[in-house]
Formats: C-alpha cells, sequence, structure tokens
C-alpha cells in the first residue's frame, strides 16, 4: 500500500519560512519523479515544484521560483519543500504526489499517488 503523508505545514507571517516534508512507503521511491502541487480556495490545483528521480533536475512554477526550493533524499524516502519568504498568496493546501516517471509532470494528471495535503497560511 502506496502512502505519501505530508508535514510542516502551520500558520506564518508574511515574509517568514516552513519547510515541507513528504515521506513515503510502499513504492520504489528512487524511480518517482516527485512533485508538489498546491490548491487554494475556489482555485484549480496548481504546480509548485517537481525533482527528478535521481534529484538531478529540479523545476518550478513562477510564482515561487527564487522563494522555493524542492529536494529529495531517496535514502529517507523523503522530498522537502523549503519555502522562503512566504506571501498570503502562497496560502493553500500543499500536495506532494508520485510521477512514475524520471522527470515530474508539471499537470497533475500524470501521478499515480498522492498525499493527503497539509495546510499553509500566510497571514499578511
Amino acid at each position: 500500500q502506496v502512502q505519501l503523508v505530508e508535514s510542516g505545514g502551520g500558520l506564518v507571517q508574511a515574509g517568514g519560512s516552513l519547510r515541507l516534508s513528504c515521506a513515503a512507503s510502499g513504492l520504489t521511491f528512487r524511480r518517482y519523479a516527485m512533485g508538489w502541487f498546491r490548491q487554494a480556495p475556489g482555485k484549480e490545483r496548481e504546480f509548485v515544484a517537481g525533482i527528478a528521480s535521481s534529484g538531478s533536475n529540479t523545476y518550478y512554477a513562477n510564482s515561487v521560483k527564487g522563494r522555493f526550493t524542492i529536494s529529495r533524499d531517496n535514502a529517507k524516502n523523503t522530498v522537502y519543500l523549503q519555502m522562503n519568504s512566504l506571501n498570503p498568496e502562497d496560502t493553500a493546501v500543499y500536495y506532494c504526489a508520485a510521477d512514475p516517471k524520471v522527470l515530474p509532470s508539471k499537470t497533475a494528471d500524470p501521478y499515480d499517488y498522492w498525499g493527503q495535503g497539509t495546510q499553509v497560511t500566510v497571514s499578511s
């Protein structure tokens, strides 16, 4: 049974930082590209960041480029999202997802597995 479990969300003031973690089990983690998506109330789920299965390539949405950093530790079956300089527009539920390819997709459909999400709220 595959499980992706996110943690690290919470309430932070604008300009602050959070680090999200996503622990994977039940799959061969190193064979999956990983992505972070987010969904704000009333909006569609959107791609935030992705990382290749080996960790060699990373991709970001323009809205988070330069502020967020995705990384992974294949020995720990965990992917991270370091979020700096947060602003209220970053408020959303953040999801990690596993894509069975070397490079991550920027759309949601190709992802096989999803976590339950973790709430990030940025106050102004």
